[in-house]
Parts: C-alpha cells; sequence; structure tokens
C-alpha cells in the first residue's frame, strides 16, 4: 500500500506541474588575492571556511592576532581563515600592500588576505551578495564573520563583538576539523 501511495505520487506530481525539489549546487567565489592572483573557494571544499571583513585602522584590529592565531592553530586541521579588507566603513589604509603590510608587522599575520573588496556597500563582491541573498546577513561594520561548512554552504555569522576564536565559531567549525 505504501509503495502503490509514492508511486502515483510520484507520477501525479509531474501531471500537476510539480517538481520535485532539487538541492541546488553551492557556487565557488573567487577573491583577488593580495599577493596576486586568486583565491578560489571551490579549491577549499571538504574544509570549513571563516571569512572575515577586516579593516586595519578599526577599534577591533585587534581581532586580527585572533584570526593568525585561530590559522596557526586550526589550519593543520583543515580550517582556512580568509581576512576581507574592506574600507566600507572608512577604516582600512589606501592599498591592499599597504593593509598587508601592516598587518604583517603589527600582528604578524600570514593567513590569505584578499584586496580591499566591498562587503556591506555599493557593488559588493559576489560573494557577500550572495550571504545576503542567502541568509539576510550584511556586514553591519569590520570584523564580521561568516563561517562556511565544507560543502561551501553557510554555518554561521556573527559579528564584530565576536573574536574568530570563541566558542561560539570554534563550537560551529568542530565538527569539520580533522
Amino acid at each position: 500500500m505504501k509503495r502503490r501511495l509514492f508511486l502515483s505520487l510520484a507520477t501525479a506530481l509531474p501531471a500537476l506541474g510539480l517538481t520535485r525539489a532539487r538541492a541546488q549546487a553551492v557556487p565557488s567565489f573567487t577573491f583577488p588575492s593580495v599577493d596576486g592572483g586568486d583565491y578560489d573557494t571551490a579549491g577549499w571544499r571538504g574544509r570549513p571556511v571563516l571569512v572575515v571583513n577586516t579593516a586595519s585602522m578599526c577599534g577591533f584590529a585587534g581581532q586580527l592576532a585572533d584570526m593568525q592565531a585561530l590559522h596557526d592553530a586550526y589550519a593543520p586541521r583543515g580550517l582556512v581563515v580568509l581576512a576581507v579588507p574592506s574600507n566600507d566603513f572608512n577604516q582600512e589604509l589606501a592599498s591592499g600592500a599597504e593593509a598587508k603590510a601592516y598587518c604583517e608587522l603589527q600582528y604578524g599575520m600570514t593567513l590569505p588576505m584578499t584586496d580591499i573588496l566591498p562587503v556591506a556597500k555599493g557593488d559588493v563582491h559576489p560573494f557577500y551578495a550572495w550571504a545576503r541573498q542567502e541568509t539576510g546577513f550584511v556586514p553591519q561594520w569590520n570584523f564580521n564573520k561568516v563561517l562556511l561548512d565544507p560543502q561551501g554552504r553557510i554555518a554561521g555569522t556573527w559579528g564584530s563583538f565576536v573574536k574568530p576564536g570563541g566558542r561560539q565559531i570554534i563550537g560551529a567549525a568542530t565538527p569539520w576539523l580533522t
């Protein structure tokens, strides 16, 4: 009886103009590296990725050290931490090269860093447009965080006050760390 009911529904759906829901492919995004070349999120599939919009002159800039510590502790276990400098809130240096030099000098940063990109205002990077479309998340300030699961789906978003190595983010990423 159950099998007949299932078969009846399976054949009735197309007749009614309905289709079964299909899992949508998760897009990948390309970010311009501050060092030249690109970072492609497709190359990080299978690993969790924490994307953080940063600004060198922000009061939250101390989180750059937290991001580096997170990278040092968890990159060997699979976590990718990506810094995305942005001047949307008028607190970034004049160029990506200056931001990189500042972050290296002040915070010893070696983790992946993009060139300066718009994340909340104007013609935002496609990753941030997608995050807005998928979850309604828009960075309200610098140092907002987006965690992608290993399939590239958004697993969580956090504001400026949540530290990159905070228990909320570590707890959300832990299931995917080796």
